[in-house]
């Protein structure tokens, strides 16, 4: 503490104290030894006169409908010269993945991204106050003439934060998926127009014919129109009848046609797990019964090195005799450990499965 609050260390990092330390002969600790000294004595924070970064979240954003929510993005297109590049602009309804509009220019700029929202929003008859159009913080989503573009047309704008790649995941895997299309050139467009016309089939058919994993394998141009129900109706039924007339190839219910009524954009992060200590008396007829099953592998060796949290036992038959079967999905060494008959025992309860521990 007295070096950290010195003149010649007050303003530095431990990673800086620890090596100019160094620098003149001393060792008192490292970097973590100096963090923890310090954080237990509340001189971690923030200590100048600027303000500190605050990191905030991007407001979740749910659709239950098309044309509620829009994310769009700008990606590089190879041109023949190297170094240059033409820039496609894709804004995609993030409801019903469908690809609503589109662009190849040479430039990247706010006019041309502008030009295209005002399009596509006349084309799906947006009305004021109905959509919100989702970005990155990128110079073109976020100029003058964009903004104000959005302004005009009563479109809310909403931004991932600084250097946050994946506060807009849809534009992300949009892109992937149009460039890992096995029709996607190696080389470079010969041109412009040649680099319109692939994005123009590849809307196509990303739009009529592919059918999208996120959306119960339906092609965005259905969902967007609102046949998703019916299509999925449709296939509830034909699961159905098979389930009748061969009841054996299913244990439980058929497979999940269920619409999809939600979609969520950088939606908060729940923890679904819900922990509950229940105190059980080691005396109760749930211990006895599990002190029973652990004494029936009191005796086994658990020999070998560990392997992650887990130790193996050796089913080698040279190493443990003949004649003995291999033993499959063996129980961990935490779960045969005799201790667990002792007193100290919590199960904690959550929505996956329960655990024991061992306070002792």
């Amino acid at each position: 503490m007295e070096v950290s609050n010195s003149q010649a260390y007050r303003d530095l990092s431990p990673w800086q104290m620890v090596a100019r330390l160094a620098d003149a002969g001393q060792y008192l600790g490292s970097e973590s030894s100096f963090y923890r000294v310090l954080k237990q004595n509340q001189l971690l924070s923030h200590r100048q006169n600027s303000k500190p970064r605050v990191s905030r979240r991007p407001k979740d954003l749910l659709a239950r409908h098309p044309n509620e929510v829009w994310s769009w993005d700008i990606t590089y297109l190879n041109s023949p010269v190297r170094g240059a590049y033409y820039y496609l602009y894709l804004v995609e309804d993030i409801f019903s993945r469908m690809i609503v509009g589109w662009t190849v220019e040479e430039l990247e700029s706010a006019e041309h991204g502008a030009r295209l929202i005002d399009r596509i929003c006349q084309e799906q008859g947006i009305a004021r106050g109905q959509l919100t159009l989702h970005s990155d913080n990128g110079a073109p989503m976020k100029g003058a003439t964009l903004l104000a573009t959005l302004e005009r047309l009563g479109v809310a704008a909403s931004f991932s934060r600084p250097a946050v790649s994946d506060d807009n995941p849809y534009s992300e895997s949009l892109f992937k998926t149009l460039k890992y299309r096995p029709s996607y050139p190696d080389s470079a467009f010969s041109g412009i127009d040649q680099a319109r016309q692939w994005v123009s089939g590849f809307v196509q058919w990303y739009n009529t014919e592919h059918l999208h994993s996120a959306i119960r394998f339906l092609t965005p141009d259905s969902r967007h129109q609102g046949l998703d129900k019916e299509i999925l109706a449709k296939r509830v039924a034909v699961y159905e009848k098979a389930k009748q007339l061969n009841p054996l190839r299913w244990s439980g219910q058929t497979r999940n046609w269920a619409p999809i009524t939600e979609v969520c954009l950088n939606p908060k992060k729940h923890n679904s797990e819900t922990d509950e200590e229940l105190s059980l008396d080691p005396a109760s007829p749930t211990i006895s019964v599990m002190s029973e099953a652990v004494k029936q592998f009191s005796d086994i060796d658990w020999v070998g090195p560990k392997n992650g949290f887990h130790k193996c036992p050796i089913t080698n038959a040279s190493d443990v005799g003949e004649g003995l079967p291999r033993v499959k999905n063996q129980p961990s060494d935490d779960t045969l450990r005799p201790s667990l008959s002792d007193s100290g025992l919590r199960f904690t309860v959550n929505s996956h499965c329960p655990t024991s521990e061992n306070l002792n």
